[in-house]
């Protein structure tokens, strides 16, 4: 009897980059908080859903979708970030006493200075890999340690008013530079060019 080898088929798959949905979140997310720091507008109750929806489910979505492109550095950015605007929606939501009084009497602004303290960690390891990404999202992620920085010595009233000023003006700039890379990821791939230029990675660590 003659061994016959199984008749096989590949299978591909193509997905759309999830970056402009990512960015796109982060954007939106960033403006709206970033606006009640500044004292442009009051209170946090409109920050929450855009929190949750935008910074949180947008960015999730566009984690996973990454994660099936492979794209580790993206599935880790857009997750971690996710699940940091829920935590901060649910934060928010305690400080404003949803949840009962026991919890809202209960908060110490010093552990969310511990949790911003290990996203600025944890982003500035993010930034060394957005240097061989492209340019736009590299000044995303510096925006972003200046954020987590401003907030970490804001939680732990190190210096409040600069950080907290620090942070708030940081977050605004993410979030306009967030809406170009979006529109830049959006449009390069829809004209199938350079429509919107992002800048090449540095090259220094991948040559």
């Amino acid at each position: 009897m003659s061994a016959q080898s199984p008749n096989t088929q590949s299978v591909k798959i193509i997905t759309a980059d999830p970056s402009a949905i990512g960015l796109f979140g982060l954007a939106i997310v960033t403006l709206v908080a970033s606006s009640q720091k500044l004292e442009i507008t009051t209170g946090l109750s409109y920050c929450i859903p855009w929190a949750i929806f935008l910074g949180a489910f947008a960015q999730l979505f566009a984690s996973i979708q990454d994660a099936k492109h492979n794209n580790t550095f993206g599935m880790t950015a857009f997750g971690a970030y996710a699940f940091f605007w829920f935590g901060m929606a649910a934060s928010w939501l305690i400080k404003l006493g949803v949840f009962g009084t026991v919890l809202a009497e209960g908060v110490d602004p010093k552990q969310l200075g511990f949790v911003f303290l290990g996203y600025l960690v944890f982003t500035l390891f993010m930034t060394l890999g957005a240097v061989e990404a492209n340019r736009v999202l590299l000044i995303i992620f510096v925006l972003i340690d200046f954020l987590f920085l401003g907030l970490t010595m804001d939680s732990f009233g190190v210096a409040a008013e600069f950080f907290h000023k620090l942070a708030a003006c940081s977050e605004l700039a993410i979030g306009i530079v967030s809406l170009y890379g979006c529109g830049a990821s959006v449009l390069n791939a829809h004209f199938g060019r350079t429509f919107l230029p992002v800048g090449a990675p540095l090259g220094i660590f991948k040559k």
